[in-house]
This record gives C-alpha cells, structure tokens and sequence, in this order.
C-alpha cells in the first residue's frame, strides 16, 4: 500500500514513523516533510493550501490512501475535494473540520448539545468585546480566544483588564492573527488541570486513544505566552478509567452523533482538549487532527499497526474493538529555537543527533529542520521533539532530557520541567 501523508512538523515525523514499520505500507510519499521525515519517506514540496494541487499529486503518485497531519488542508476542503474524486482520504470534511477552525461555531455547537463546557460569549467588534469586560461578565483571569487558526497561538489568558483590553485590541484592530482574529470568544477561566483526549472516529463509532498533557507555554511552571506545545507526557496518569468514560459518555459520543445529525459526519482523529474541574470534564477546544507534541508521545505507545484502523476509519467501518496499548509511559520535550514564539533565527546547524537516537528509549522526531548539503539545520521555530520512554515517569524524564543535553545547536531553547506534573501527581 502507498500512502501520502501531509505535513512536515513533528506529528508527521511520528505518524511516518508509526506507518513505515506496518507491513501493508510499500511506500510513503510525504509533503513537504523535512530532514527526519526524509529517513522513511520521498518528501515532495508542495502547497497544503491547494486541495487541487494535492489532489493531482495523489493521483499521479498512485497513492491509496492520503493522511491529513496539519489542520490547514482541512480547513481549505481536501476531504471534500478528494471523496469527490474517489480519493480515500483520511480526515474530516470542511462542515467537520469546523469544530477546530471556528471557536464560535464550537462553542454554540457544544450548547446546542448540551456539552460540558465554560460560560463565553462571541464578539464580534471591538467595541462588543470590551462592553463584555466593562459588564464585568467574566472574573479574572478571563480568557480570549481567536476565532480561527492561529497556529496554536490564538490563546491570551488575561490577568486583569488592562491585559484583556490588551489582547482584544491587538487581535481585532492591530489584527494579530489575520482574519482569524476579527471574531473573539471571550470565556471564563476554568479552573483545573488541563489533559489531551484523543479519539479514533469513523463518523459514528470512535476508538479511545492514549490521553496526554501538553505544555503549551514558554517558560517553565507555565509562564509566558502560549506556544504550540514545548512538550508533553503521555498517558496522563490523571485521566482514569472512570474519567475515561465519562468522556466518551458526556462528550465524545455527543459530539460524534450531534455533527452526524447536522450533516458534519466526522471521520479522523478528534482531539478533545479538556479541563479536568471540580464539576467533571469540561471541553477547552477541540481539534479536528493529532496535537502536536502529543503525537509524539502517544503513537509509539500503540500496539499493532495503525494502518488498517485509518482505512476503516475513512471508509466508516472502524470495529467497536479497543486498540492495545504497551505498558510504558512517554515523555517529550521540545527543543525550540531561541525567540520561539517570537522572531526567531534559522539555519542553526544541529549536533549530536546521531549519539541521541542511539540513546536506549529514546526517539527523535524531526519538525522545523532542514538538510544543507551534509548537514541537517535548524528551519523553525520548534525543531526537534526529544521523547524518552521508561517504566514511569521518572526514568521517561531522565532518558529525555539525558538525551537532549548531547544535541546542541546554537540558540537552543528547552523547558526544564516537562513532565513534573506527572511526578506530582504521583507523589
């Protein structure tokens, strides 16, 4: 079987990974891929933006199955485009994708399903948007959502009015984040502790997947701005079995069964980000593909090949049966390039990375790296994602950073406590 798999960050690196040692898979296409991919894959440059074009490739390739990693193809329709054609496909429809590239639309979505979830309200100009904080609807800390993508970034929990008057100027009038800021959903701060659901969904049935913590800020203890994801263990030791289904239950099948009832049936992995509070689990966001860096921990903890659970899914005939999990935990942290999320420099040459992987319970998985002639550099603002797996959380964190420490490149830029929810939890 040949597959396309779209994308070039880490979660791809780990989902080509995961599928080159399946034995249905002859051959894997990538685009655009990058320098890790490149071990596993031919990587092909490409505009994921362009359905049309993607399509094409599919087509001349002789691909029978196309993977979707990044939310941007999903947004622009290429599930839509490609089951037209008679393309299989793995990934929601544009209507499906919806929950993840429209905070609005998921918010009244959850409503109309009754789905747990914080208070919010959807502005839609400046001036609505600062009424709400004048009103004093919300406490603070208030959190301010961009409507649309943004890249994981579109996220400013504020402090106090100034920060909140802050954010929404700079989303709505300084326009931040493109037109993905001209609508904001302001929200109520939930309090608790934040966990990664994953599903495995064929449009009316679903697969639990490992769960996971994700740290999204910049700095250690969960300081500075929010980032796409400077690391994250997996499975989170916080979401038991009775959470589990109690997620399933009062969100999962809600959400699965209230899209196919409107017409959005969902096929592909759908992240429930979640809070874990006082009252029960109540919905973040949602997105509609694997987290990243959360792929990269919860995919070498499968069992068995992952090949044949994505062709039912896409084809709607995924088995009730549960997926099998190994026994080991995984940690995963995120080397960033200095200035991340900010300005940053590329073309850092990186070292070490073979010493690295052959480090015992250690993968590395490539996202924004490059190769120049013999040398393999720095092309982003989160370069490697450094996964350590062990018995606990102790040895999976000590083999990560263990690791870690042999690769150097110039500005490097890690967190120092991933995984110490883990520990504390334990303790």
């Amino acid at each position: 079987m040949k597959l396309l798999v779209l994308g070039g960050g880490g979660r791809e690196h780990a989902l080509i990974w995961k599928l080159a040692n399946e034995p249905e898979v002859t051959e894997i296409v990538c685009v655009p891929g990058n320098a890790g991919i490149a071990r596993f894959a031919r990587c092909i440059q490409g505009d994921l933006s362009s359905p049309k074009e993607l399509l094409e490739l599919a087509r001349v390739e002789n691909v029978d199955l196309t993977v979707v990693g990044p939310e941007l193809p999903l947004s622009a329709g290429i599930a839509d485009l490609f089951t037209s054609a008679g393309q299989l496909l793995f990934g929601p429809t544009r209507l499906a994708a919806e929950l993840e590239f429209s905070k609005a639309f998921a918010k009244e979505f959850m409503t109309r399903h009754r789905i747990p979830t914080a208070s919010y309200k959807i502005c839609r100009a400046m001036e609505s948007a600062q009424a709400v904080l004048t009103r004093g609807e919300f406490e603070y800390p208030i959190v301010i959502k961009a409507d649309g993508l943004a890249a994981g970034k579109g996220v400013v929990v504020a402090p106090d009015r100034f920060t909140a008057d802050q954010a929404i100027r700079t989303a709505m009038h300084g326009h931040r984040f493109g037109t993905a800021g001209s609508t904001l959903v302001l929200e109520e701060h939930l309090l608790g502790e934040e966990v990664s659901f994953f599903v495995l969904c064929d449009g009316r049935r679903s697969m639990p997947l490992p769960s996971a913590q994700d740290h999204k800020r910049i700095f250690d203890n969960d300081r500075g701005p929010n980032t796409g994801g400077m690391g994250a263990f997996a499975p989170s030791p916080r979401v038991t079995p009775q959470v589990a289904s109690e997620v399933m239950d009062r969100i999962v099948e809600p959400v699965i069964s209230g899209l196919r009832n409107e017409g959005r049936e969902f096929r592909g992995f759908l992240y429930v980000g979640l809070m874990l509070t006082n009252d029960g689990p109540k919905v973040i966001e949602f997105n509609v593909r694997l987290g990243d860096p959360e792929a990269q921990v919860i995919l070498p903890i499968l069992e068995g090949a992952l090949t044949p659970l994505l062709i039912s899914a896409a084809t709607g005939s995924l088995e009730s049966s549960v997926n099998r999990f190994n026994k080991q935990v995984m940690v995963g942290v995120v080397l960033a390039s200095a200035g991340y999320p900010g300005e940053y420099q590329t073309g850092k040459v990186i070292n070490g990375l073979e010493q690295a992987v052959q480090m015992p319970g250690v993968f590395i998985f490539h996202a924004g790296t490059a190769r120049q002639d013999d040398r393999i550099v720095t092309s982003g603002g989160r370069v490697l994602t450094v996964v350590g797996m062990g018995r606990d959380y102790a040895e999976a964190i000590n083999r990560a950073y263990a690791a870690a420490d042999v690769i150097s490149f110039d500005g490097k830029y890690i967190r120092s406590d991933i995984g110490q929810k883990a520990l504390d939890f334990q303790l």
